[in-house]
């Protein structure tokens, strides 16, 4: 009888065990659909699959990395800009850039730019992410960095995020993608795994609004970036013909053709 009564008892606590391990998970499903459909980045029409260079997609809140692990730096970086993002008054974080451990060895660590002539510059800036404390501090994931000329970091390409910032505040929201470009067959490295220095850098910027739709494209040399040749203004389409990446895919061709085809600063 107490052999039953044990028996019993047992298969109610195993019962109720299981009940409450399905709930939670159920409640963890739950959260994590939630946490993406909340995400900075749903609805980011990200570039095509790349077939002719390696690609590890790495989500964040704020962004989305094309991380390479041949270059140890990211193929691409896109994300969503609303006006409503470039305020806040999260600071820096302290002890800011930081490895991935989402990504495999060798992987770039802070070390790997100490002594270099050499920035480890944003491709999704800090200056867009103080909305968040968590997209503050993943926006120092070195997997968000190339070695960048230190008088481009502070120049051109620091005049281009605010620029960015103030067509995303102007428009409503706009959307981005940047990343390297290795144009020459050698470079210079940094490091203890050699991590190659780009040549030069890509960004281009659409606002996908149906009322006022535009796009514009960016090349920049990574040099002192301070004569006019060091940056190129380009339709979208040829910063593809330039990268070998298709960026906004999914666009309505009418769209696409207003977006890609045109490069006027002066609608910006």
């Amino acid at each position: 009888m107490k052999k039953r009564l044990l028996l019993l008892t047992s298969v109610f606590f195993l019962a109720l065990f299981s009940a409450a391990c399905t709930s939670c998970r159920q409640s963890i499903q739950t959260s994590v659909v939630a946490t993406l459909e909340e995400s900075a980045t749903a609805g980011i029409d990200i570039p095509l699959p790349l077939t002719d260079r390696d690609e590890q997609l790495l989500y964040r809140k704020a962004y989305i990395v094309s991380y390479n692990k041949q270059t140890l730096q990211p193929n691409w970086v896109a994300w969503h800009l609303t006006g409503e993002h470039t305020y806040g008054d999260v600071a820096r974080p302290g002890a800011a850039w930081h490895d991935d451990s989402e990504v495999p060895q060798p992987r770039v660590y802070h070390r790997d730019y100490s002594g270099t002539p050499w920035d480890r510059g944003h491709m999704c800036p800090a200056g867009d992410n103080k909305w968040d404390s968590v997209a503050m501090y993943e926006s120092f994931l070195l997997t968000n960095a190339c070695p960048q000329s230190k008088a481009l970091n502070s120049g051109i390409w620091n005049q281009l995020e605010m620029s960015c910032r103030e067509w995303a505040r102007r428009w409503g929201d706009i959307y981005i993608v940047c990343g390297p470009l290795f144009l020459n067959q050698e470079h210079d490295t940094i490091g203890q795994h050699r991590i190659p220095v780009p040549d030069a850098f890509f960004k281009v910027v659409a606002d996908l609004n149906p009322d006022h739709p535009k796009g514009i494209g960016f090349i920049c040399r990574n040099n002192e970036g301070t004569r006019k040749r060091d940056l190129y203004t380009n339709t979208i389409s040829e910063v593809e013909r330039i990268t070998g990446i298709t960026f906004f895919p999914n666009l309505p061709v009418d769209m696409s053709q207003k977006v890609k085809d045109q490069s006027e600063l002066s609608e910006w």
